[in-house]
């Protein structure tokens, strides 16, 4: 499962994003379960935050149902 939330956040994150090639999604090992850390271009991140992070928000929302399916959780860090 964290495969495919990994490949969601990056689809997501490559679809908002003006330089999709930046982008970087990887798993991290939680202390209980995955976290998923997305990196973009510095002048990307306001982007994929949005505004008063509302994007962030239902990034999230969308991983969390993903996770949800797959019967799992996951915890989505937007690095900046």
């Amino acid at each position: 499962a964290p495969a495919m939330l990994v490949n969601l956040v990056r689809l997501i994150a490559q679809a908002l994003v003006d330089h999709p090639d930046q982008v970087k999604v990887r798993e991290v090992t939680g202390d209980r379960f995955p976290r998923i850390e997305l990196a973009v271009a510095r002048d990307d991140i306001g982007k994929v935050i949005g505004k008063d992070g509302r994007t962030a928000q239902s990034i999230r929302a969308l991983v969390n149902a993903a996770a949800h399916k797959a019967g799992t959780r996951a915890y989505l860090d937007i690095l900046d």
